[in-house]
Protein backbone atom coordinates (compact mmCIF):
# COMPACT_ATOMS: atom_id res chain seq x y z
CA UNK A 1 0.00 0.00 0.00
CA UNK A 2 1.13 3.53 -0.33
CA UNK A 3 1.13 6.50 2.27
CA UNK A 4 -0.69 9.58 2.03
CA UNK A 5 -0.21 12.81 4.15
CA UNK A 6 -2.97 13.17 6.43
CA UNK A 7 -4.22 16.66 7.58
CA UNK A 8 -5.23 17.42 11.43
CA UNK A 9 -8.00 15.72 12.17
CA UNK A 10 -7.17 13.10 10.10
CA UNK A 11 -8.29 9.92 11.90
CA UNK A 12 -12.09 11.18 11.14
CA UNK A 13 -11.19 11.48 7.87
CA UNK A 14 -9.97 8.05 7.44
CA UNK A 15 -12.73 6.45 9.61
CA UNK A 16 -14.98 7.75 6.94
CA UNK A 17 -12.99 7.13 3.66
CA UNK A 18 -12.04 3.87 4.86
CA UNK A 19 -15.74 2.87 5.62
CA UNK A 20 -16.38 4.31 2.43
CA UNK A 21 -14.00 2.19 0.74
CA UNK A 22 -15.52 -0.47 2.12
CA UNK A 23 -18.65 0.13 0.39
CA UNK A 24 -16.96 0.40 -2.52
CA UNK A 25 -14.78 -2.73 -2.17
CA UNK A 26 -17.74 -5.12 -0.65
CA UNK A 27 -21.31 -3.23 -1.32
CA UNK A 28 -23.87 -5.79 -1.23
CA UNK A 29 -23.98 -9.16 -1.59
CA UNK A 30 -25.01 -10.37 -5.02
CA UNK A 31 -26.96 -14.03 -5.45
CA UNK A 32 -24.91 -14.04 -8.98
CA UNK A 33 -21.98 -16.19 -9.29
CA UNK A 34 -18.45 -15.37 -11.30
CA UNK A 35 -18.49 -17.29 -14.80
CA UNK A 36 -16.67 -20.15 -13.89
CA UNK A 37 -16.42 -20.50 -10.19
CA UNK A 38 -18.82 -20.71 -6.96
CA UNK A 39 -17.06 -17.08 -5.61
CA UNK A 40 -19.44 -14.70 -4.63
CA UNK A 41 -19.76 -11.21 -6.45
CA UNK A 42 -19.87 -7.59 -4.45
CA UNK A 43 -21.63 -5.04 -5.73
CA UNK A 44 -21.13 -1.18 -5.15
CA UNK A 45 -24.72 -0.29 -3.40
CA UNK A 46 -24.47 3.43 -4.50
CA UNK A 47 -24.09 4.62 -8.16
CA UNK A 48 -21.08 6.26 -9.75
CA UNK A 49 -23.03 9.45 -10.00
CA UNK A 50 -23.82 9.00 -5.92
CA UNK A 51 -20.48 7.96 -5.22
CA UNK A 52 -18.87 10.99 -6.96
CA UNK A 53 -21.13 13.65 -4.96
CA UNK A 54 -19.99 11.79 -1.70
CA UNK A 55 -16.28 12.12 -2.43
CA UNK A 56 -17.14 16.31 -3.69
CA UNK A 57 -19.22 16.26 -0.16
CA UNK A 58 -16.09 15.49 1.97
CA UNK A 59 -14.01 17.71 -0.13
CA UNK A 60 -15.61 20.68 0.44
CA UNK A 61 -16.67 19.61 4.27
CA UNK A 62 -12.41 19.60 4.22
CA UNK A 63 -12.56 23.19 3.01
CA UNK A 64 -14.72 24.65 5.32
CA UNK A 65 -12.75 22.86 8.58
CA UNK A 66 -9.05 24.37 6.84
CA UNK A 67 -11.00 28.03 6.00
CA UNK A 68 -11.95 28.18 10.13
CA UNK A 69 -9.00 27.36 10.79
CA UNK A 70 -7.20 30.38 9.06
CA UNK A 71 -10.21 32.68 9.05
CA UNK A 72 -9.64 34.44 12.33
CA UNK A 73 -5.87 34.98 11.92
CA UNK A 74 -7.15 38.45 9.86
CA UNK A 75 -9.98 39.49 11.35
CA UNK A 76 -9.25 40.45 15.12
CA UNK A 77 -8.49 44.40 14.47
CA UNK A 78 -12.42 43.96 13.47
CA UNK A 79 -13.72 42.40 16.09
CA UNK A 80 -11.96 44.31 19.06
CA UNK A 81 -13.51 47.73 17.21
CA UNK A 82 -16.67 45.70 17.36
CA UNK A 83 -16.45 43.73 20.58
CA UNK A 84 -13.99 45.08 22.66
CA UNK A 85 -12.08 42.90 25.35
CA UNK A 86 -8.77 42.97 23.92
CA UNK A 87 -7.29 40.50 26.55
CA UNK A 88 -9.63 38.05 25.30
CA UNK A 89 -8.78 38.20 21.21
CA UNK A 90 -6.58 35.11 21.07
CA UNK A 91 -9.52 33.47 22.25
CA UNK A 92 -11.01 34.03 18.69
CA UNK A 93 -8.10 31.74 17.13
CA UNK A 94 -7.64 29.33 20.72
CA UNK A 95 -11.28 28.01 20.52
CA UNK A 96 -12.03 26.30 17.31
CA UNK A 97 -8.54 24.07 17.69
CA UNK A 98 -9.18 23.56 21.30
CA UNK A 99 -12.83 22.65 20.82
CA UNK A 100 -11.47 20.09 18.31
CA UNK A 101 -8.23 18.23 20.18
CA UNK A 102 -10.51 18.23 23.00
CA UNK A 103 -13.33 15.78 21.45
CA UNK A 104 -11.48 14.47 18.61
CA UNK A 105 -10.48 11.01 20.17
CA UNK A 106 -14.10 10.67 21.69
CA UNK A 107 -15.21 11.41 17.80
CA UNK A 108 -13.10 8.92 16.54
CA UNK A 109 -14.28 6.33 19.02
CA UNK A 110 -17.58 6.90 18.00
CA UNK A 111 -16.63 6.61 14.38
CA UNK A 112 -15.87 2.54 15.13
CA UNK A 113 -19.34 2.14 17.25
CA UNK A 114 -22.13 4.13 15.87
CA UNK A 115 -23.67 5.09 12.25
CA UNK A 116 -20.85 7.02 9.97
CA UNK A 117 -23.74 9.00 8.60
CA UNK A 118 -25.10 10.85 11.16
CA UNK A 119 -22.17 11.26 13.09
CA UNK A 120 -20.89 12.87 10.46
CA UNK A 121 -24.15 14.68 9.93
CA UNK A 122 -24.15 16.01 13.46
CA UNK A 123 -20.38 17.13 13.43
CA UNK A 124 -21.62 19.70 10.70
CA UNK A 125 -24.23 20.48 12.35
CA UNK A 126 -22.56 21.44 15.01
CA UNK A 127 -20.10 23.54 13.14
CA UNK A 128 -22.78 25.50 11.62
CA UNK A 129 -24.55 26.47 14.52
CA UNK A 130 -21.01 27.48 16.01
CA UNK A 131 -20.53 29.50 13.07
CA UNK A 132 -23.98 31.04 13.81
CA UNK A 133 -23.46 31.87 17.48
CA UNK A 134 -20.06 33.60 15.92
CA UNK A 135 -21.15 35.44 12.95
CA UNK A 136 -24.34 37.15 15.59
CA UNK A 137 -21.64 36.86 18.46
CA UNK A 138 -23.55 39.87 20.95
CA UNK A 139 -20.47 39.99 23.22
CA UNK A 140 -17.03 38.63 22.34
CA UNK A 141 -17.94 35.90 25.59
CA UNK A 142 -20.89 34.13 23.01
CA UNK A 143 -17.75 34.69 20.01
CA UNK A 144 -15.54 32.33 21.61
CA UNK A 145 -18.47 29.89 22.81
CA UNK A 146 -19.47 29.87 19.00
CA UNK A 147 -15.28 29.42 17.79
CA UNK A 148 -15.32 26.05 20.51
CA UNK A 149 -18.63 24.62 19.20
CA UNK A 150 -17.46 25.21 15.94
CA UNK A 151 -14.11 23.66 16.83
CA UNK A 152 -16.24 20.56 18.42
CA UNK A 153 -18.19 19.98 15.13
CA UNK A 154 -15.52 20.45 12.73
CA UNK A 155 -13.73 17.38 14.57
CA UNK A 156 -16.01 15.05 12.91
CA UNK A 157 -15.39 16.53 9.67
CA UNK A 158 -13.16 14.91 6.74
CA UNK A 159 -9.89 17.55 7.22
CA UNK A 160 -8.10 17.77 4.41
CA UNK A 161 -7.60 21.89 4.70
CA UNK A 162 -5.11 22.80 2.47
CA UNK A 163 -7.69 25.19 0.29
CA UNK A 164 -9.17 26.14 3.32
CA UNK A 165 -6.13 27.38 5.31
CA UNK A 166 -5.10 29.23 1.96
CA UNK A 167 -8.51 31.08 1.40
CA UNK A 168 -9.18 31.57 5.74
CA UNK A 169 -6.98 34.68 5.81
CA UNK A 170 -8.23 36.17 2.71
CA UNK A 171 -12.08 35.40 3.11
CA UNK A 172 -11.52 37.09 6.34
CA UNK A 173 -9.81 40.22 5.57
CA UNK A 174 -11.97 40.49 2.39
CA UNK A 175 -15.05 40.72 4.57
CA UNK A 176 -13.70 42.63 7.42
CA UNK A 177 -12.92 45.48 5.30
CA UNK A 178 -16.09 45.05 3.51
CA UNK A 179 -19.96 46.35 4.40
CA UNK A 180 -20.68 42.88 4.99
CA UNK A 181 -18.10 43.38 8.45
CA UNK A 182 -16.19 40.81 9.93
CA UNK A 183 -19.81 38.68 11.30
CA UNK A 184 -19.81 37.30 7.34
CA UNK A 185 -16.53 35.60 7.57
CA UNK A 186 -18.41 32.94 10.08
CA UNK A 187 -21.82 33.18 8.13
CA UNK A 188 -20.51 32.23 5.41
CA UNK A 189 -20.26 28.82 6.38
CA UNK A 190 -23.90 28.50 6.76
CA UNK A 191 -24.41 29.20 2.90
CA UNK A 192 -21.72 27.00 2.04
CA UNK A 193 -23.46 24.10 3.96
CA UNK A 194 -26.38 24.98 3.10
CA UNK A 195 -25.14 24.41 -0.81
CA UNK A 196 -24.07 20.83 0.16
CA UNK A 197 -26.40 19.79 2.47
CA UNK A 198 -28.56 17.71 -0.41
CA UNK A 199 -25.08 15.51 -0.56
CA UNK A 200 -24.55 15.62 3.30
CA UNK A 201 -28.83 13.88 3.96
CA UNK A 202 -29.75 12.23 0.68
CA UNK A 203 -26.42 10.39 -0.74
CA UNK A 204 -24.02 9.67 2.39
CA UNK A 205 -24.70 6.16 2.63
CA UNK A 206 -25.77 5.00 6.27
CA UNK A 207 -23.40 2.47 7.72
CA UNK A 208 -23.21 1.04 10.89
CA UNK A 209 -19.50 -0.32 11.71
CA UNK A 210 -21.55 -2.36 14.45
CA UNK A 211 -24.51 -3.69 13.65
CA UNK A 212 -24.30 -6.71 16.37
CA UNK A 213 -24.16 -3.78 19.37
CA UNK A 214 -27.81 -2.37 20.59
CA UNK A 215 -27.45 1.41 21.31
CA UNK A 216 -27.18 0.40 24.97
CA UNK A 217 -24.28 -1.51 24.36
CA UNK A 218 -22.94 0.78 21.85
CA UNK A 219 -23.20 3.47 24.25
CA UNK A 220 -21.32 1.49 26.89
CA UNK A 221 -18.41 0.93 24.34
CA UNK A 222 -17.60 4.65 24.62
CA UNK A 223 -15.20 5.81 27.78
CA UNK A 224 -17.23 8.72 28.65
CA UNK A 225 -15.33 9.07 31.74
CA UNK A 226 -11.97 9.84 29.98
CA UNK A 227 -13.83 11.89 27.28
CA UNK A 228 -14.79 14.28 30.04
CA UNK A 229 -11.27 14.15 31.82
CA UNK A 230 -9.62 14.76 28.72
CA UNK A 231 -11.47 18.15 27.36
CA UNK A 232 -11.34 19.25 30.93
CA UNK A 233 -7.50 19.35 31.22
CA UNK A 234 -7.26 20.97 28.16
CA UNK A 235 -9.88 23.45 28.89
CA UNK A 236 -8.20 23.94 31.95
CA UNK A 237 -5.07 24.78 30.63
CA UNK A 238 -6.05 26.99 27.87
CA UNK A 239 -7.94 29.24 30.42
CA UNK A 240 -5.54 29.47 32.71
CA UNK A 241 -2.60 30.18 29.64
CA UNK A 242 -5.03 33.14 28.43
CA UNK A 243 -6.15 34.77 31.56
CA UNK A 244 -2.86 34.72 33.39
CA UNK A 245 -1.76 38.01 32.95
CA UNK A 246 -4.09 40.42 30.72
CA UNK A 247 -6.82 39.14 32.99
CA UNK A 248 -5.71 37.71 36.04
CA UNK A 249 -1.96 38.54 37.32
CA UNK A 250 0.25 35.56 37.76
CA UNK A 251 0.13 35.17 41.83
CA UNK A 252 -3.19 35.94 41.89
CA UNK A 253 -5.64 33.36 43.10
CA UNK A 254 -7.99 32.66 40.20
CA UNK A 255 -4.51 31.43 38.32
CA UNK A 256 -2.77 29.29 41.41
CA UNK A 257 -6.53 27.52 41.41
CA UNK A 258 -6.81 27.18 37.40
CA UNK A 259 -2.82 25.44 37.45
CA UNK A 260 -3.76 23.63 40.66
CA UNK A 261 -7.25 22.28 38.85
CA UNK A 262 -5.23 21.66 35.30
CA UNK A 263 -2.60 19.52 37.37
CA UNK A 264 -4.90 17.07 39.29
CA UNK A 265 -7.47 16.96 36.29
CA UNK A 266 -4.45 15.53 33.92
CA UNK A 267 -3.43 13.16 36.62
CA UNK A 268 -6.40 12.16 37.23
CA UNK A 269 -6.71 11.34 33.21
CA UNK A 270 -3.37 9.41 33.54
CA UNK A 271 -4.31 7.47 36.18
CA UNK A 272 -8.09 6.57 34.52
CA UNK A 273 -5.98 5.43 31.13
CA UNK A 274 -3.38 3.56 32.59
CA UNK A 275 -5.67 1.79 34.98
CA UNK A 276 -8.52 1.27 32.35
CA UNK A 277 -11.32 2.79 35.24
CA UNK A 278 -14.93 2.37 34.15
CA UNK A 279 -13.52 1.22 31.00
CA UNK A 280 -11.04 -1.65 29.08
CA UNK A 281 -8.10 -1.43 27.94
CA UNK A 282 -9.94 -2.00 24.29
CA UNK A 283 -12.20 1.16 25.09
CA UNK A 284 -10.20 3.52 26.91
CA UNK A 285 -9.98 6.82 24.97
CA UNK A 286 -6.03 7.22 24.87
CA UNK A 287 -3.31 4.77 23.79
CA UNK A 288 -1.71 4.00 26.34
CA UNK A 289 0.57 1.80 25.37
CA UNK A 290 2.19 3.58 22.70
CA UNK A 291 3.72 5.71 25.09
CA UNK A 292 6.12 2.33 25.87
CA UNK A 293 7.22 2.88 21.99
CA UNK A 294 10.05 4.84 21.64
CA UNK A 295 9.48 5.96 17.83
CA UNK A 296 5.72 7.05 18.25
CA UNK A 297 6.76 9.36 21.30
CA UNK A 298 9.38 11.01 19.18
CA UNK A 299 7.17 11.53 15.81
CA UNK A 300 4.85 12.90 18.31
CA UNK A 301 7.20 15.51 19.72
CA UNK A 302 8.69 16.37 16.32
CA UNK A 303 5.17 16.79 14.84
CA UNK A 304 3.60 18.85 17.73
CA UNK A 305 7.16 21.09 17.25
CA UNK A 306 6.63 21.39 13.49
CA UNK A 307 2.86 22.44 13.77
CA UNK A 308 3.53 25.03 16.33
CA UNK A 309 6.07 26.59 13.44
CA UNK A 310 3.16 26.67 10.96
CA UNK A 311 0.45 28.72 13.14
CA UNK A 312 2.42 31.27 14.96
CA UNK A 313 3.17 32.97 11.41
CA UNK A 314 -0.10 32.41 10.08
CA UNK A 315 -1.47 34.38 13.00
CA UNK A 316 1.24 37.29 13.47
CA UNK A 317 2.52 37.51 10.08
CA UNK A 318 -0.90 39.45 9.30
CA UNK A 319 -0.71 41.78 12.22
CA UNK A 320 3.12 42.41 11.70
CA UNK A 321 2.43 44.18 8.43
CA UNK A 322 -0.95 45.38 9.60
CA UNK A 323 1.40 47.32 11.90
CA UNK A 324 4.57 48.21 10.34
CA UNK A 325 3.06 48.87 7.04
CA UNK A 326 -0.50 49.99 7.21
CA UNK A 327 -1.77 47.51 5.29
CA UNK A 328 -5.61 46.53 5.29
CA UNK A 329 -7.00 43.32 6.54
CA UNK A 330 -6.94 42.07 3.02
CA UNK A 331 -3.38 43.04 1.88
CA UNK A 332 -1.92 41.87 4.76
CA UNK A 333 -4.05 38.78 4.43
CA UNK A 334 -2.22 38.53 1.08
CA UNK A 335 0.92 39.00 2.17
CA UNK A 336 0.62 35.71 3.79
CA UNK A 337 -0.18 33.38 0.80
CA UNK A 338 3.46 32.54 0.33
CA UNK A 339 3.55 30.99 3.73
CA UNK A 340 1.13 29.09 3.46
CA UNK A 341 1.45 27.96 -0.06
CA UNK A 342 4.67 26.89 0.37
CA UNK A 343 4.07 25.15 3.61
CA UNK A 344 1.20 22.94 1.40
CA UNK A 345 3.60 22.26 -1.36
CA UNK A 346 6.00 20.72 0.92
CA UNK A 347 3.52 18.65 2.69
CA UNK A 348 2.75 16.90 -1.00
CA UNK A 349 6.39 17.03 -1.41
CA UNK A 350 7.92 14.96 1.67
CA UNK A 351 4.43 12.69 1.11
CA UNK A 352 5.35 12.06 -2.39
CA UNK A 353 9.02 11.42 -1.71
CA UNK A 354 9.35 9.87 1.38
CA UNK A 355 8.32 6.09 -0.24
CA UNK A 356 11.19 6.85 -2.41
CA UNK A 357 13.61 8.73 0.71
CA UNK A 358 12.27 6.31 3.60
CA UNK A 359 14.82 7.73 5.94
CA UNK A 360 12.72 9.89 8.00
CA UNK A 361 14.75 10.92 11.03
CA UNK A 362 16.39 12.75 8.08
CA UNK A 363 13.48 14.39 6.88
CA UNK A 364 12.76 15.64 10.41
CA UNK A 365 16.68 16.75 10.51
CA UNK A 366 16.02 18.32 7.37
CA UNK A 367 12.95 20.47 9.00
CA UNK A 368 14.68 20.97 11.97
CA UNK A 369 18.00 22.74 10.21
CA UNK A 370 15.32 24.96 8.15
CA UNK A 371 13.68 26.20 10.94
CA UNK A 372 16.65 26.98 13.06
CA UNK A 373 17.57 29.20 9.91
CA UNK A 374 13.99 31.17 9.30
CA UNK A 375 13.30 31.65 12.78
CA UNK A 376 16.14 33.43 14.03
CA UNK A 377 16.01 35.52 11.42
CA UNK A 378 12.29 35.94 11.43
CA UNK A 379 13.65 37.10 15.08
CA UNK A 380 15.69 40.21 14.23
CA UNK A 381 12.78 41.92 11.97
CA UNK A 382 11.96 45.38 12.73
CA UNK A 383 10.01 47.88 10.95
CA UNK A 384 12.81 48.78 8.59
CA UNK A 385 13.37 45.36 7.46
CA UNK A 386 12.63 45.43 3.67
CA UNK A 387 9.44 43.26 2.64
CA UNK A 388 11.24 41.17 0.41
CA UNK A 389 13.24 39.99 2.92
CA UNK A 390 10.42 39.03 5.42
CA UNK A 391 8.75 37.03 2.53
CA UNK A 392 11.96 35.00 2.66
CA UNK A 393 12.32 34.46 6.26
CA UNK A 394 8.73 32.88 6.53
CA UNK A 395 9.61 30.85 3.26
CA UNK A 396 12.55 29.12 4.74
CA UNK A 397 10.26 28.47 7.91
CA UNK A 398 7.34 27.22 5.88
CA UNK A 399 9.95 25.21 4.13
CA UNK A 400 10.81 23.46 7.13
CA UNK A 401 7.40 22.89 8.92
CA UNK A 402 6.39 21.81 6.01
CA UNK A 403 8.70 18.93 5.61
CA UNK A 404 7.99 17.53 8.85
CA UNK A 405 4.90 19.18 9.40
CA UNK A 406 2.62 15.98 8.01
CA UNK A 407 4.69 12.77 7.68
CA UNK A 408 4.15 11.71 11.20
CA UNK A 409 0.70 9.96 10.44
CA UNK A 410 2.82 7.88 7.66
CA UNK A 411 5.54 7.06 10.43
CA UNK A 412 2.91 6.31 13.19
CA UNK A 413 0.27 4.28 10.95
CA UNK A 414 3.49 1.75 10.18
CA UNK A 415 5.10 1.34 13.45
CA UNK A 416 2.08 -0.18 14.90
CA UNK A 417 -0.42 -3.29 14.37
CA UNK A 418 -2.48 -2.98 12.03
CA UNK A 419 -5.69 -2.38 14.06
CA UNK A 420 -4.01 -0.38 15.76
CA UNK A 421 -3.96 2.13 12.88
CA UNK A 422 -7.12 4.31 13.27
CA UNK A 423 -5.75 4.83 17.30
CA UNK A 424 -2.16 5.86 15.98
CA UNK A 425 -3.62 7.96 13.60
CA UNK A 426 -5.52 9.32 16.75
CA UNK A 427 -2.07 10.00 18.47
CA UNK A 428 -0.91 12.28 16.07
CA UNK A 429 -4.53 14.04 16.24
CA UNK A 430 -3.90 14.73 19.11
CA UNK A 431 0.30 16.13 18.60
CA UNK A 432 -1.37 18.30 15.63
CA UNK A 433 -4.28 20.14 16.91
CA UNK A 434 -3.31 20.10 20.24
CA UNK A 435 0.16 22.35 19.03
CA UNK A 436 -2.25 24.59 17.39
CA UNK A 437 -4.19 25.88 20.66
CA UNK A 438 -1.06 25.16 22.26
CA UNK A 439 1.32 26.94 20.08
CA UNK A 440 -1.96 29.91 20.15
CA UNK A 441 -2.32 30.37 23.80
CA UNK A 442 1.28 30.38 24.47
CA UNK A 443 2.46 33.41 22.02
CA UNK A 444 -1.32 35.00 22.71
CA UNK A 445 -0.20 35.15 26.28
CA UNK A 446 3.23 36.15 25.65
CA UNK A 447 1.79 39.36 22.94
CA UNK A 448 -0.35 40.40 25.57
CA UNK A 449 1.51 40.61 28.73
CA UNK A 450 5.20 41.04 26.96
CA UNK A 451 3.70 43.54 24.41
CA UNK A 452 1.46 45.47 27.31
CA UNK A 453 4.88 46.09 29.48
CA UNK A 454 7.04 47.35 26.64
CA UNK A 455 3.90 49.60 24.97
CA UNK A 456 3.56 50.83 28.38
CA UNK A 457 7.67 51.21 29.01
CA UNK A 458 7.60 53.10 25.58
CA UNK A 459 4.73 55.50 25.96
CA UNK A 460 5.31 55.96 30.13
CA UNK A 461 5.89 59.88 29.39
CA UNK A 462 2.30 60.06 27.26
CA UNK A 463 -1.25 60.11 29.28
CA UNK A 464 -2.34 56.96 28.15
CA UNK A 465 -4.60 54.21 30.35
CA UNK A 466 -3.62 50.91 30.60
CA UNK A 467 -6.97 49.92 28.51
CA UNK A 468 -5.55 52.14 26.16
CA UNK A 469 -2.45 50.81 25.44
CA UNK A 470 -3.98 47.13 25.61
CA UNK A 471 -6.05 48.12 22.92
CA UNK A 472 -3.16 49.19 20.71
CA UNK A 473 -2.19 46.13 20.81
CA UNK A 474 -5.05 44.41 18.76
CA UNK A 475 -4.33 46.83 15.40
CA UNK A 476 -3.66 50.27 13.86
CA UNK A 477 -7.59 51.11 14.57
CA UNK A 478 -6.97 51.75 18.24
CA UNK A 479 -6.79 55.59 20.16
CA UNK A 480 -3.30 55.57 20.37
CA UNK A 481 -2.58 54.63 16.62
CA UNK A 482 -5.63 57.15 15.10
CA UNK A 483 -5.19 60.31 16.99
CA UNK A 484 -1.39 59.71 18.51
CA UNK A 485 1.62 62.24 17.12
CA UNK A 486 4.56 60.48 14.62
CA UNK A 487 6.52 59.96 17.56
CA UNK A 488 3.96 58.03 19.16
CA UNK A 489 2.99 56.17 16.46
CA UNK A 490 7.07 55.39 16.34
CA UNK A 491 7.35 54.13 19.20
CA UNK A 492 4.20 52.40 19.39
CA UNK A 493 5.44 50.09 16.21
CA UNK A 494 8.71 49.74 17.21
CA UNK A 495 7.11 48.27 20.57
CA UNK A 496 5.12 45.61 19.02
CA UNK A 497 7.11 44.76 16.14
CA UNK A 498 9.66 43.63 18.60
CA UNK A 499 7.06 41.64 20.57
CA UNK A 500 6.03 39.72 17.07
CA UNK A 501 9.56 38.99 16.60
CA UNK A 502 10.14 37.90 20.23
CA UNK A 503 7.33 35.33 19.51
CA UNK A 504 9.58 33.78 17.16
CA UNK A 505 11.82 32.36 20.24
CA UNK A 506 8.85 29.80 20.16
CA UNK A 507 9.64 28.70 16.53
CA UNK A 508 13.82 28.28 17.44
CA UNK A 509 12.83 26.35 20.00
CA UNK A 510 10.60 24.23 18.14
CA UNK A 511 12.93 23.85 15.14
CA UNK A 512 15.91 22.96 18.16
CA UNK A 513 13.69 20.33 19.55
CA UNK A 514 12.94 18.59 15.80
CA UNK A 515 16.82 18.44 15.32
CA UNK A 516 17.47 16.47 18.81
CA UNK A 517 14.49 14.23 18.15
CA UNK A 518 15.77 13.50 14.44
CA UNK A 519 19.31 12.49 16.53
CA UNK A 520 17.43 10.59 18.83
CA UNK A 521 15.41 8.36 16.10
CA UNK A 522 16.59 5.04 14.84
CA UNK A 523 18.90 5.43 11.39
CA UNK A 524 16.31 2.96 9.76
CA UNK A 525 13.87 3.06 6.66
CA UNK A 526 9.85 3.49 7.08
CA UNK A 527 8.17 -0.07 6.37
CA UNK A 528 5.79 1.09 4.30
CA UNK A 529 3.37 -1.87 4.19
CA UNK A 530 1.35 -0.66 7.02
CA UNK A 531 1.25 3.03 6.21
CA UNK A 532 -2.26 4.68 5.97
CA UNK A 533 -3.45 4.90 1.85
CA UNK A 534 -6.00 7.63 1.65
Amino acid sequence: MGSAEESPGSEVATSVESTLQDVEKHGVLSTDKTPGGDEEQWKRPVGRLVWFQVCVGIILSAMLYGLDTTIAADVQASVIQSLGQIEKISWVGIGFPMGSVATILLIGSCYGIFNVKWIYLGGIILFEVGSAVCGAAPTMDALIVGRVIAGIGGASMALTWGVGCILGPVVGGEFSVSSATWRWAFYINLVLAAITAPIYIFSFPSLDPRPELSHAEKWLKVDWVGAFLKAAFIILLMVALNFAGPTWRWGSGGTIALWVLFGVTLITFIVQQTFSIFTTSETRLFPVQFLKNRGLILTYIASAAANACVFIPIYFVPLFFQFTKDDSAIQAAVRLLPFITVVIFFIMFSGALLPVFPYYSAWYFVSGIFLLIGSPLMFTVTPTTKTAAVYGFEIIISIGAGLGGQIGYTIAASKVKPHEVPAAIGFINVSQIGTIALALAISGNIFQNLGFKRLQAALAAYDFTEVEIRSALAGTQSKIFQNGSDEVKTLAVNSVSSTISSLYGLSIAAGALILVVAVLMKREKLQMNLAVAG
